[in-house]
């Protein structure tokens, strides 16, 4: 009497689960496809698969548990029982391949495909629309995707007889694996389409619109549903991806939905104060500079900025102004300048000279 529970390495009181685990963990360890041209592993997988095929089944393990036997198991009988086929492959799926009945090729998405496109600030800030032109593999309208000319159906695979699959005896098991020949198809194209030599798709460049949504940055990702390489076997089409980049602006530098750029002013201006002009994205606006204003104060342009995506609310311009020291004077501009440095420079020393002078008093002691 061969002790089943032993080989299996469980107690004689296992659940169900107990079994099922322990099985799982000997097969995948003593499996002919992990130990090719192994005799003893063989065997060894065999004692396995004869243990739980009687233990997993109740009545057989009821026979086994009080006479030592399994009804229907002796000499000559398969050691695995009518369902074991089924027991394996609901334990292990496709890990080994399919053990019984025939597999079919998969319905398999086509590739996605990427699309890196360039845009300007000002598409990016309002939104717009863009044709790109995208190669890709289309199904072939010839054939309609078969890979057959027209008329001309595919054949039964004559080395697997239309199955997609090859069975085969490996030691004491039957293996079937995918047909070479076919790829798992079935059949073979003898007269392939001449638009697209067999293969079912053609390679072409379409015209895809693209919707740019108001506010977008560089390295936003829009996908197009569809639009990738077509699937396989019935399965449908990949996407394609198209990643942004905003172009740099000559005139605005963009942080997030704000803008910032730099204006020059003369120095009356800034002295005296003055209105000026200011490019934004929905065309010129005003500004005034009041009277005093140092090089490098930041004045703020509300809503000038850009949305968010799929938001309204704008960010700000900030234009940060800065004095244009002239390099070039004319002769009745350079008298009034130090006339203007002699005035002021008399002023500007004696209210320095007072700082100085209130700074450092306080230090005596």
């Amino acid at each position: 009497m061969k002790d089943y529970y032993g080989i299996l390495g469980v107690s004689s009181d296992a659940s169900d689960a107990d079994l099922k685990k322990a099985f799982r963990q000997l097969a995948l360890k003593y499996h002919p496809d992990r130990n090719p041209d192994d005799k003893e592993s063989e065997e060894k997988f065999k004692e396995i698969n004869e243990a739980y095929s009687c233990l997993s089944d109740p009545e057989k393990r009821v026979n086994y548990d009080r006479f030592g036997t399994a009804e229907g198991v002796g000499p000559g009988v398969s050691p695995f029982g009518a369902g074991f086929g089924d027991i394996f492959e609901d334990i292990f799926g496709d890990f080994f391949g399919t053990f019984t009945g025939q597999r079919r090729p998969r319905p398999t998405k086509g590739n996605d495909l990427r699309y890196d496109l360039d845009i300007t600030l000002m598409e990016a800030a309002f939104g717009s629309e863009k044709t790109i032109e995208v190669p890709k593999w289309e199904t072939c309208s010839e054939c309609r995707g078969t890979g057959s000319a027209p008329g001309k159906g595919p054949v039964t695979c004559s080395h697997c007889k239309g199955t997609g699959q090859i069975r085969f005896q490996q030691g004491f098991f039957s293996i079937s694996k995918t047909c070479g020949r076919c790829n798992g198809a079935g059949k073979i194209i003898t007269d392939p389409c001449k638009t697209c030599k067999g293969n079912g798709a053609v390679r072409r460049s379409k015209d895809i619109t693209v919707k740019i949504p108001a506010g977008i940055d560089s390295g936003s990702r829009l996908r197009i549903t569809g639009e990738g390489d077509p699937g396989l076997y019935g399965g449908p089409p990949g996407d394609l991806f198209v990643i942004l980049n905003v172009e740099e602006h000559p005139f605005f530098k963009r942080e997030g939905t704000d803008l910032f750029c730099e204006i020059p002013i003369s120095f009356p201006h800034a002295a005296l104060g003055a209105e000026i002009e200011v490019p934004t994205l929905d065309g010129i606006s005003k500004i005034k500079i009041p009277a005093g204003t140092s090089s490098g104060r930041i004045f703020h342009i509300k809503g000038a900025g850009l949305p968010k995506v799929g938001g309204h609310v704008r960010g700000d311009q900030n234009v940060r102004v800065y004095v244009d020291v002239p390099k070039k004077l004319t002769p009745r501009q350079k008298e009034l300048l130090e006339e203007f440095a002699r005035i002021n420079g008399d002023e500007l020393a004696k209210s320095f000279k007072e700082k100085i002078k209130d700074i450092f008093s306080g230090t005596k002691k």
